[in-house]
């Protein structure tokens, strides 16, 4: 497709460039672009960048600005021309994407050390962009959804209240056997045949029904590690899932208990309440975790409408994912999940835990989680709908109580990680999800916190079995585009005590 741009300029703006564009769709959610700039616009750009520099030029032997303008050319040609190459690249990527009917979701993917300078001739360039893939909006209206809806009570508080003292309580080390909930030092050897894999050196773990890796699962882990004593060694099967990059196939996971540990009764002192943040009584301790509890739920609930709601979208729209399009959004998933949690209060071993249960299903997680934001991000536009400034100072507000971090250190951090835009891409989302179920049939159902919570009975640790432990680790997303509406933060100058 080869497209003409020349559009008119205003009063106030500079001329637009003149610009012969083709694009071409090597896959679904690729366009590569050949852009061509004609040797007058190349002209035009040279004299004006000569005509700004000539006045304050300063050659040895003239006062500035008074050498003749062919030796202004001469001497500061490599300057001007680099710097007219960059202005006429960033001007005819500009218009081309603000003219092209496509929607673009990366940076230009060129190489400009290879574009030849402008000189004589038309100035020509290439590059690929990730675009959004073309389907119908699916009809969103006047669904049928089944909405889980969990009732947080007193004894909910209660065994939330025991988990937060037994995080702060002590372990004593026994020569009595394991059991579930018990603290362990293990050393795991995970094996295929004689070969070792990968080791884990003396982790501390809570025995629990289930060990969860980065790339794969110990189903039985409990079960075979339980009544075992410190020195005993016992061998247990691992499934490595797809995110591992191949075929799912079973390994050996062989775990040396180092020390096992049983747990110590601990006392809500009012020393103790202070150093988990400062409350008065156990009253406005539970308080608090009730709200913590709350909005877990309100997620599980908000988790649980989204996948519902985007499963129906899905159903009737059709669209390729390139391969490398899927491999270069994992980790930008995983944050977001990551991201959404945080907000919602849940603690860095739930977290983990839900990230391990992504990565090792990473390209069936991430494929779902593309298709459902592009099919969002359509309703939203189409919807007008955007995050406004304001909400983002909610999120960062909420995300800053749950961190313990001032309001400036939390916004400084998701800035500096770039994941101001997918805090941008979960507000519009949620408002999206909003809008379906506010136009939809909807039956609400009594459910248990745990029920579908895959991570309730496994204890999630930071490994990769076949990859390094940076692969391993919670994922922070380092994007360009930090870029979130204007707006200063509520009582900042009140609040912050960095």
């Amino acid at each position: 497709m080869s497209t003409s741009i020349d559009s008119p300029a205003n009063a106030d703006e500079a001329t637009p460039l003149q610009l012969d564009v083709q694009v071409s769709s090597p896959q679904a959610c690729v366009r590569d672009v050949v852009v061509t700039v004609p040797e007058s616009e190349v002209k035009r750009y040279l004299k004006e960048a000569y005509d700004e520099l000539v006045p304050e030029a300063q050659v040895p032997g003239f006062r500035s600005g008074r050498a003749p303008r062919r030796l202004v050319e001469k001497q500061f040609k490599d300057r001007v021309v680099e710097q007219v190459k960059g202005k006429l690249l960033m001007d005819a990527l500009s218009q081309v994407t603000e003219s092209q009917d496509f929607s673009a979701i990366s940076e230009p993917d060129f190489d400009y050390n290879s574009i030849p300078d402008p000189g004589e001739g038309a100035f020509s360039f290439q590059f690929s962009i990730e675009v959004r893939p073309e389907f119908e909006t699916p009809d969103w209206k006047g669904l049928e959804l089944t909405k889980p809806v969990e009732t947080i009570d007193d004894e909910a508080v209660t065994t939330a209240l025991q988990r937060v003292l037994k995080d702060r309580a002590d372990f004593e080390a026994t020569d009595e056997p394991a059991e579930l909930g018990d603290k362990l030092v293990v050393t795991i050897r995970f094996k295929e045949g004689d070969e070792v894999l990968s080791t884990l050196e003396e982790e501390n773990i809570t025995l629990a029904a289930a060990l969860s890796l980065s790339d794969g699962v110990c189903e039985s882990f409990g079960a075979d590690v339980a009544g075992k004593k410190e020195g005993d060694t016992v061998t247990t099967p691992v499934k490595l899932g797809e995110g591992a990059g191949e075929t799912e196939r079973t390994i050996t996971a062989e775990v040396e208990i180092v020390e096992v540990q049983k747990l110590e009764e601990v006392e809500l002192t009012s020393n103790l309440l202070e150093e988990l943040g400062d409350f008065e009584s156990e009253e406005e301790l539970r308080e608090f975790i009730k709200d913590s509890l709350v909005r877990q739920a309100e997620y599980r609930t908000q988790q649980a409408v989204r996948q519902k709601v985007t499963n129906l979208l899905a159903e009737s729209v059709t669209f390729e994912l390139p391969e490398d399009l899927v491999r270069r959004q994992t980790n930008r998933e995983l944050q977001r999940r990551v991201l959404e949690m945080r907000r919602n209060g849940f603690d860095d071993t739930t977290i983990r835990g839900i990230v391990n249960a992504l990565q090792q299903n990473a390209r069936a997680s991430t494929e779902a989680a593309l298709r459902e934001h592009f099919v969002l991000e359509q309703i939203a536009e189409e919807e007008s709908l955007d995050a406004e400034p304001q909400e983002f100072e909610n999120e960062i507000m909420l995300i800053a109580q749950q961190s313990g971090q001032s309001l400036r250190r939390t916004r400084a951090r998701l800035e500096k990680t770039g994941q101001m835009d997918a805090l941008r891409n979960q507000i519009v989302e949620r408002k999206v999800i909003e809008l379906v179920v506010e136009n939809a049939k909807v039956t609400e159902e009594e459910v248990s916190a745990d029920a579908d919570d895959p991570t309730s009975q496994s204890y999630p640790v930071s490994h990769s079995i076949l990859a390094t432990k940076a692969d391993s680790e919670i994922p922070e997303a380092k994007y360009e585009d930090n870029s979130v509406p204007e707006s200063p933060l509520p009582g900042a100058s009140d609040q912050e005590k960095d």
